[in-house]
């Protein structure tokens, strides 16, 4: 089973667009029953499939800090045909001093989520918060592969050389292969010539890696969000929703790709 982690250190860029996205894409266009699980405080991913957050007894928080509480005690069923959420909200912001004393505390997700999903899920997603703290080194246990979301801007490339060595040092503090590299997807692409710079950059040191399609700023996507759907939802045929599609199909066919590709983790130069 494919569980596969949208992930960067820095925030703002793109990570809980394209993972809610994606998943709905995957879940309608691909049949595929999909889990999306959130470990961000803010629980945007949930809310943008219109779940109220607040109102809900238990959270992913109760998953990892009680043995008690169930994958499907947290599970939320969403307006999407084969979608179902995990969500997230405050009482994350706790969850390193609630498990510190567990010795096994970077990897309650990764027993939590594996003894269940087997047989019930195709694919597991994780939307992570934009920090390297125990929620995102419980994903980087968890997770088979890496979407890495980048965008454009000056310190772009700098982000990324952060996130692969902490990749390589959970990996190697865990003693297991890290997750590979499924997609780089350039966020908040301009035409300018900086962004086209970042652009070639990216590609030199993902050369089989980076989404063919950019994804630029698109108000649908935007207003989507603010009406708790997704694009497809909302505007299904607007350019936000082709960049999204473009890049949940390349997702989909990556799995062909990393078959036959080296596990070795890249080095992308500081900016």
């Amino acid at each position: 089973m494919r569980k596969i982690a949208f992930i960067n250190e820095k925030g703002g860029t793109g990570k809980t667009t394209l993972a809610v996205n994606v998943a709905a894409h995957l879940a309608m266009g691909k049949g595929q029953r999909v889990l999306l699980v959130d470990l961000d405080t803010q629980g945007h991913a949930a809310k943008c499939l219109g779940v109220d957050v607040r109102t809900l007894p238990f959270n992913v928080f109760h998953l990892l800090t009680d043995p008690t509480v169930q994958l499907e005690q947290v599970t939320q069923s969403t307006r999407i045909p084969n979608l179902w959420v995990v969500p997230a909200y405050k009482q994350m912001a706790v969850f390193p001093t609630t498990v510190a004393a567990d010795p096994a505390r970077e990897d309650l997700l990764d027993q939590r989520v594996r003894d269940y999903t087997p047989g019930h899920y195709d694919l597991v997603l994780f939307d992570t918060p934009p920090s390297m703290g125990l929620a995102t080194r419980n994903v980087l246990r968890a997770a088979t592969e890496l979407v890495i979301p980048v965008a454009l801007t000056y310190l772009a490339l700098d982000g990324c050389a952060e996130l692969i060595d902490s990749v390589r040092e959970v990996a190697s503090a865990s003693g297991r292969e890290p997750p590979k590299i499924s997609l780089v997807v350039p966020t908040f692409y301009r035409n300018t010539s900086l962004a086209d710079e970042i652009l070639s950059r990216l590609k030199h040191y993902f050369p089989s890696a980076v989404s063919a399609t950019p994804v630029s700023f698109n108000v649908k996507i935007d207003e989507a969000q603010s009406h708790g759907e997704t694009v497809w939802e909302y505007a299904p045929t607007s350019r936000g929703a082709q960049m999204l599609r473009a890049v949940a199909e390349e997702l989909w066919s990556a799995e062909t790709r990393l078959r036959r590709d080296a596990s070795a983790l890249p080095v992308p130069p500081a900016a």
